[in-house]
């Protein structure tokens, strides 16, 4: 673990430039942040040595009530940002939900919950996932408990404060992860709901790798004076993420060269992109009907069933994953090198997020772009506004991996 995190640092710091509001303290190390001992102490256990370029801007200003709005790339450790800043603002004395951190996706949700844990090991930290899709009942015994920190997706939250399980009197940080998808047309309804619940001085912080213009300036309804710390847009390409393409004359080309590529894939585990439901139960049909071994998830499972999915791949036992953009965001999995576009992605947003799958923490990654006639210009497109260069695949590509 500890040797993983010590790359990030390397990877991250490098010639990483920041567009920040005002001017920000960059604070080297853990030590000088000020950070409370049984927090730092589960900082150093987590693996971590050194803040990473958006920790050592970004903790600070959290710690000190700020509303904060905090862009970085994939893998930079956004995650480990706000839940540090979080853990060091909460009163474990107090039980009850102090600060509400909400997510576009139950297993980004999950994997917040973990991250709060695992730092918060020595702190005797009260943290719950509260998502869509599992036992309500067990949701209101765990909130009746007392929880410091809720970790959930807007639907399920917005259920649990209307029915008062969720009591919102002790909040005082509210966290959008993945700010831009929240802020979006599916969940901004949702997102002033719950909001509409908090205390009128709760503090705001905004984390995403992307943050479109029109986004930012929706924030002025409801942050106060935030500190930006943005990494300019050029900066965002990943860096050690290999990118190609495979030009496919028509989309029934895809699958033959897909299947050429599998033994390539189980050489580590990839992720498999498609821009629909649907598309993605078709793949995962037909690659198994050739006798290739895949799992499949989207949004429309069963949250057990996805949960075991996740679970298997995280372990290595499924080493290949066809899945929609439910996955593209934020999902952590170690052995994730290689990432394959059978569908171009619908904006250029998602891209980074997809393709930030792979390379996690400045580890070297594979991007590969199926690509027909009449999408190169939509690969152009993502070149362009990313200054970054796709090339045409090697036949060597195994070697890259």
């Amino acid at each position: 673990m500890a040797s993983r995190v010590r790359r990030v640092v390397e990877a991250d710091l490098s010639n990483v430039e920041f567009d920040t509001s005002e001017d920000v303290e960059i604070i080297p190390t853990f030590d000088a942040v000020g950070l409370r001992e049984d927090l730092l102490r589960g900082i150093y256990a987590y693996g971590f040595e050194k803040p990473s370029a958006i920790q050592q801007r970004s903790i600070k200003p959290i710690m000190k009530g700020r509303d904060v709005i905090a862009q970085a790339q994939s893998g930079t450790g956004k995650t480990a940002t706000f839940s540090i800043g979080v853990l060091q603002m909460i009163d474990t004395e107090v039980r009850e939900t102090q600060v509400l951190i909400l997510s576009p996706t139950r297993e980004l949700a999950v994997q917040i919950q973990k991250v709060i844990l695992a730092l918060g090991d020595y702190m005797s930290v009260q943290c719950h996932a509260c998502i869509g899709g599992t036992n309500l009942g067990e949701d209101i015994r765990k909130l009746d408990y007392g929880q410091h920190v809720v970790s959930g997706t807007p639907g399920r939250v917005f259920d649990m404060i209307r029915r008062r399980n969720l009591r919102t009197r002790s909040i005082k940080m509210l966290v959008l992860d993945e700010a831009d998808e929240m802020l979006n047309k599916g969940f901004k309804d949702q997102i002033y709901d719950v909001y509409r619940y908090l205390p009128p001085c709760t503090q705001v912080v905004l984390i995403s790798a992307t943050l479109p213009h029109e986004i930012l300036e929706m924030t002025s309804k409801f942050m106060t004076d935030p500190v930006r710390i943005l990494v300019k847009r050029d900066e965002l390409t990943l860096e050690g993420i290999k990118q190609f393409f495979v030009a496919v004359e028509r989309e029934e080309w895809k699958l033959d060269t897909l299947c050429d590529l599998y033994d390539t894939l189980t050489i580590t585990q990839a992720v498999i992109f498609c821009n629909t439901k649907r598309k993605v139960d078709w793949l995962t049909e037909k690659m198994r009907d050739a006798n290739f071994t895949v799992s499949s998830m989207h949004g429309d499972m069963p949250q057990k069933e996805r949960d075991a999915i996740m679970k298997e791949f995280r372990s290595g036992q499924t080493r290949v994953l066809i899945t929609t953009d439910v996955w593209a965001r934020g999902i952590d999995v170690q052995q994730v090198s290689l990432v394959i576009n059978y569908d171009l992605p619908n904006n250029r947003e998602l891209y980074i997020h997809r393709i930030g799958r792979s390379g996690r923490f400045g580890r070297k990654g594979v991007a590969i772009n199926f690509v027909k006639n009449d999408d190169i210009r939509i690969l152009r497109d993502i070149e362009q506004y990313y200054s970054t260069q796709i090339d045409e695949m090697p036949m060597n590509v195994a070697d890259l991996i």
